[in-house]
């Protein structure tokens, strides 16, 4: 088994990120699932983050505090819609994609009856 040289990457996360992450949990009608996802962790660091939230090892900042349910509706309706977005424009690409490869098998079974015409 190979020894690897480097360590593995870890990310660190600031305590104002996990305490907005914990926050937006604590909405009615948002899932844990749903938050860990649009954050992009997984959801046990989620719960592992709000149980050290109400144990006070992570702290709120005061001054950012999503106070209203609104506010995080918004947010992950924004995000959402943004996901919307994301997916219509990679199958908008994949179309093109399709279209240039048709148009290429095209252009080349023309330049292959062509030859086949100074053949004869």
């Amino acid at each position: 088994m190979p020894k690897y040289s480097n360590p593995r990457k870890t990310w660190r996360y600031t305590n104002e990120f996990k305490a907005k992450a914990v926050q937006l949990t604590y909405l009615d009608g948002v899932q844990i699932k749903k938050v860990a996802e649009t954050l992009d962790i997984h959801p046990f660091m989620l719960s592992r983050w709000r149980k050290e939230y109400r144990e006070g090892k992570i702290v709120a900042d005061k001054r950012h505090k999503v106070t209203s349910i609104r506010n995080g509706e918004k947010e992950l309706d924004r995000v959402k819609a943004l996901e919307k977005e994301v997916a219509r424009l990679k199958q908008e690409n994949d179309l093109l994609k399709k279209w240039q490869r048709y148009l290429a098998e095209q252009h080349q079974s023309d330049l292959d009856s062509s030859r086949d015409m100074d053949e004869k």
